[in-house]
């Protein structure tokens, strides 16, 4: 046997001419619990490798034809992260050290356990993967860049990709609704940047973040002598905005005076800054954010009822990442190429402690924390991430704990394919609605948050 006709899926290619051995080794390998496929000779594997093979090679020294060496500085050439273990006899030690110090990845002398060589190419195999999966998400990350940040292809952010280009040149007041940290101000700066208006000014205020005294001029500009300390004419950002965009965040928090005075402007698209009374004509589109669901009167509380529903033609909802957990990988392989640039380092390959961090974290901070775990991990800041000693059984969760976390993950699932539509979820995972109701109130799972707005 020379070899198969392809290496997808192979976590071994193993290279020996010698038929019994080759066989023994495979087999051995193989109820280790590896996928391995067998060659004959070096050209053999040359003719189907390529820089996608996700696994590891392991090859004889002693071969006719071309020798393990040559065939170890190939795959060097082709890819040279891809492991190489190197096997022969004592006598060609002096070479294999040599070629160990070119990159090879082992050199294990026969004859030799098979313990040996299995464990060997357990650590080869996993740090081959975690590269191809670095290589995979740079990819990615790369090829969604244009998406403004938005980075994801869970079916919710598809459809706010494909929302923004609808309403980008659409001249109508948005409202983004989400948690801290989803990315409010990237959804306001994508819609500023796809639409005709990106030629003019994007002006941003949190309102959050400045003294009821001061939001009113900050927002509607004045006049000099307005008020004390007013020395000299300010235009405000309502003003500096238009023919752009203006986007408020944190719009809960506005004063109950600038909210009244915002809806004037919104209704009339006039501004009269203070001290005037002079109306100015805005070309006016509001992009307004919000953390809370100010639909929700216990939400709302003193916000102007009339307001928000003044800015409410179009919302978007951000989904939290606990909710899109498939993006999870792509977008942080993204935060940790922009983290690597940022502190001149090299992308870190990563380990087990922060791919299980990455799988298990609610990520309560959502995307800004993702980011911040990002430049952790490239400053190698991540000690407290050790992982933890396995329980009795070899895993940290029980048994039921972890059926019950791929049991939430479906019931998202089929609620995100439906878009929260209870009657075809139902039909979806089969089971009665009482069951579903219960199990949405243990996994904490809010059906609303998947409805379509």
């Amino acid at each position: 046997m020379t070899g198969p006709a392809s290496l997808a899926g192979c976590d071994i290619a193993f290279v020996d001419d010698d038929a019994d051995l080759r066989e023994a080794n495979v087999q051995a390998l193989q109820l280790a619990g590896f996928t391995v496929a067998p060659f004959g000779a070096a050209p053999a594997l040359l003719a189907e490798i390529d820089t996608g093979f996700g696994g590891a090679v392991v090859t004889d020294v002693r071969m006719p034809g071309m020798d393990g060496i040559e065939l170890f500085r190939r795959l060097k050439s082709l890819d040279a992260d891809i492991p190489v273990v190197l096997i022969s006899g004592h006598a060609d030690v002096a070479m294999a050290v040599d070629a160990m110090s070119e990159g090879a990845y082992d050199f294990i002398a026969k004859p030799f356990p098979g313990e040996r060589l299995v464990e060997t190419l357990r650590r080869a195999v996993e740090k081959r993967r975690l590269v191809v999966e670095n290589r995979r998400l740079k990819l990615l990350a790369a090829a969604t860049e244009e998406d403004g940040g938005l980075i994801g292809e869970t079916p919710a952010m598809v459809r706010l990709r494909q929302m923004l280009r609808d309403l980008a040149d659409v001249d109508v007041d948005v409202l983004v609704l989400g948690e801290t940290g989803t990315g409010k101000e990237v959804v306001a700066n994508q819609l500023h940047r796809l639409g005709r208006r990106r030629t003019k000014p994007f002006v941003a205020l949190n309102c959050g973040a400045l003294p009821e005294n001061v939001i009113e001029g900050e927002l509607f500009g004045f006049e000099a002598g307005a008020f004390t300390g007013a020395q000299k004419k300010r235009i405000g950002r309502i003003e500096h905005s238009s023919g752009g965009t203006l986007f408020l965040d944190e719009l809960e928090s506005m004063p109950l005076a600038a909210q009244v005075k915002l809806l004037r402007v919104l209704e009339g698209r006039e501004v009269a800054p203070l001290g005037s009374n002079e109306l100015r004509p805005v070309d006016l589109r509001v992009v307004a954010a919000t953390k809370l669901d100010l639909g929700d009167p216990a939400q709302r509380r003193d916000f102007r009822e009339d307001l928000y529903y003044r800015l409410n033609i179009v919302t978007l909802r951000l989904p939290p990442l606990r909710e899109r957990r498939a993006d999870i990988p792509l977008l942080f392989g993204h935060v940790l190429g922009r983290a690597a640039r940022k502190f001149n380092r090299e992308v870190p390959a990563l380990d087990r402690a922060v791919e299980r961090h990455l799988k298990e974290s609610d990520w309560p901070g959502n995307v800004r924390e993702l980011v911040h775990f990002a430049e952790r991990v490239v400053l190698g800041l991540t000690g407290d991430l050790a992982l933890p000693e396995p329980a009795a059984g070899g895993n940290a969760l029980s048994l039921p704990e972890r059926l019950g976390l791929i049991e939430a993950d479906l019931i998202k699932e089929a609620l995100e394919a439906h878009r929260g539509d209870v009657r075809a979820t139902l039909e979806a995972l089969r089971i009665p609605r009482k069951t579903f109701y219960d199990k949405l109130a243990r996994y904490g799972i809010s059906r609303s948050a998947f409805e379509e707005r």
